[in-house]
């Protein structure tokens, strides 16, 4: 059995730093973004593995992840790796934390197409790749779906990462999602605007504002300048992209709390549907916009703001549905 390189193999994979490292900023602009959206975009969230088995039992995985000092927070945490195919998990392997490891995950009997997820919190590389007893080949690229957002983009409180809501809908999309969704993040800023508009991109989505409630506060007015802003940046490198903008999810205790500039996440959440709709009358007929407020129920909530996977589900039905006839 031969190692095979993985990079004909990974999948939503966005930048890579000068080590070769999948990551989610562009690493020579990191300087002119938060400090947090640094620390997330070194997360490889979202980037998998897509292949074709042929006669092969099982596919073999070398990487290298973190294993953080006992005692230290998630350092018992396992490294999980989960085997797609046809839309669902097919098994799931879990290996002890190691700097460097093997993971082999059995195939079903028949050949097919899979997709393996590897454990993200812990920050692998893939090294290598190989198909035990048959031969693996890389699947046809599909078109690239960039999705930004914050930690709920990012795929906080889903139990795996391909529970996330962009995984679920960039797989009934035929999409190879790129997560850029970022912890604490997503406040609008133009620096981000820029990368996005100079990576290559098939399909486009932008989900922030909730942030721009706390963590970074500003007013409606604000924020409606800022999505403007956003847009025109985006457009500079996406002219005619198909481009879906989410306002802010529910979010109870936000809805009719101004915070410390005196808005409501109710007034913020208008103020960017107003400039999606304001930037779609003077003529963006790509741009499409989904009100958020509506798409989950308190009962989605598994704190008051992430969703749990049915929350997930749930987005990733919403977006499909805006995103479809558009793809």
């Amino acid at each position: 059995m031969t190692w095979l390189d993985p990079e004909p193999f990974l999948r939503g994979v966005a930048w890579r730093d000068a080590s070769g490292r999948a990551v989610r900023a562009d690493p020579a602009d990191l300087a002119r973004l938060p400090w947090a959206t640094a620390e997330r975009a070194g997360l490889p969230i979202g980037v998998r593995l897509e292949f074709a088995a042929e006669g092969a039992s099982a596919v073999e995985i070398r990487y290298r992840a973190a294993v953080p000092a006992p005692g230290e927070s998630l350092s018992a945490l396992a490294h999980t790796f989960a085997l797609w195919a046809d839309g669902g998990c097919v098994r799931e392997t879990t290996v002890a934390p190691a700097r460097e490891a093997v993971a082999r995950l059995q195939l079903p009997g028949a050949d097919g197409q899979f997709t393996v997820h590897p454990p993200e919190a812990m920050a692998p590389v893939v090294l290598a790749v190989r198909g035990v007893g048959g031969t693996l080949a890389p699947v046809p690229a599909a078109p690239r779906w960039l999705v930004h957002g914050d930690s709920i983009t990012e795929g906080w409180w889903s139990t795996r990462p391909a529970h996330a809501w962009p995984s679920v809908a960039g797989r009934a999309l035929g999409l190879d999602t790129v997560n850029l969704g970022y912890a604490g993040g997503a406040h609008g800023e133009l620096a981000t605007a820029e990368q996005l508009a100079a990576l290559p991109a098939d399909v486009l989505t932008l989900a922030f504002g909730t942030n721009c409630w706390s963590g970074a506060p500003c007013s409606a007015r604000r924020l409606y300048a800022r999505t403007r802003d956003f847009l025109s940046m985006v457009r500079r490198g996406h002219p005619h992209t198909p481009l879906l903008l989410i306002s802010p999810l529910l979010r109870p205790a936000a809805e009719q709390t101004p915070n410390t500039v005196g808005a409501t996440l109710t007034e913020l959440r208008g103020a960017m549907e107003d400039a999606a709709r304001d930037r779609i009358a003077d003529g963006d007929s790509h741009l499409h916009a989904l009100a958020g407020r509506d798409l989950l129920t308190p009962a989605d909530l598994t704190d008051g703001l992430h969703p749990d996977d049915r929350g997930h589900r749930k987005i990733a039905a919403a977006v499909t549905e805006a995103l479809g006839p558009h793809v």
